[in-house]
């Protein structure tokens, strides 16, 4: 098993990159490991929340290198990665990410994918691709952008050089910075409390954000879906709770 998958509170399930030997390395094994893990999560009506995170020393130091020859062709255009990482990008339920140590190339893209991204303070991350004459072949050069912006993503990406978890957090990379020992239990008391809120109207909101970076704001506005969310027995369980002093039980069928 290349990752390691626990249930540590009620609707919350944590995966663990397990390939300690090569700092979580992001091999197609992996990958598509992965891919299956958050396929069974989609699935799983217990699971509304997943907390993403590597060990101590890395939560992922990219691609792995040694597969960069397998097949005669570019490792970005292997179908299998490929169905992977777009399995991944697709997870509909909240996903929060907890990084200590390194989190480079792949590593760093696969952060850009999180919801919700807890940083230890030794974590670093960086794009080093350029160094081997290549660039970041998984989403990188398109969400960096539009994360930190223009010139620093060109920099990170350009100059090979990585950024400590301060600053990463001042461009936009993560919503805190903790001691890494912390970084875990820090990401999954969030998720915990995003798990107690409506699945449906978290769900409704990863949509919209999401929806943001790909459509022009009077697509995305999508007045009729936000709408919709009024007619949810989750919103009449909200005003429900709220008259009656309580809190709310969000979910039930």
């Amino acid at each position: 098993m290349l990752i390691e998958v626990t249930r540590p509170a009620d609707h919350v399930m944590l995966i663990r990159l397990a390939r300690p030997e090569a700092r979580n390395a992001l091999s197609r094994a992996l990958l598509r490991e992965l891919a299956a893990q958050l396929a069974a999560a989609e699935a799983d009506p217990e699971v509304r929340v997943v907390v993403l995170a590597g060990d101590d020393r890395a939560f992922s130091a990219g691609a792995d290198i040694k597969e960069m020859d397998d097949g005669g062709i570019p490792m970005w255009g292997q179908a299998d990665r490929l169905l992977a990482w777009k399995a991944i990008e697709r997870f509909s339920k909240p996903l929060v990410a907890a990084a200590n140590g390194w989190a480079l190339g792949g590593g760093c893209e696969l952060l850009l994918l999180a919801d919700i991204v807890v940083l230890g303070d030794n974590a670093r991350l960086g794009f080093p691709e350029v160094r081997i004459a290549a660039f970041p072949g998984d989403g990188g050069t398109q969400r960096l952008p539009r994360a930190v912006g223009k010139t620093r993503a060109m920099w990170m990406m350009m100059g090979g050089e990585t950024i400590d978890a301060t600053t990463a957090c001042a461009w936009g990379l993560a919503v805190e910075v903790v001691p890494a020992a912390q970084a875990v239990p820090r990401a999954l008391q969030m998720a915990a409390l995003v798990a107690g809120m409506s699945p449906v109207a978290v769900g409704m909101i990863k949509q919209e954000v999401l929806m943001s970076f790909q459509k022009p704001l009077d697509e995305s506005l999508s007045l009729e879906r936000k709408l919709l969310l009024w007619q949810t027995a989750d919103h009449d369980e909200g005003i429900a709770a709220f008259i009656e002093k309580r809190p709310p039980v969000f979910g039930r069928r």
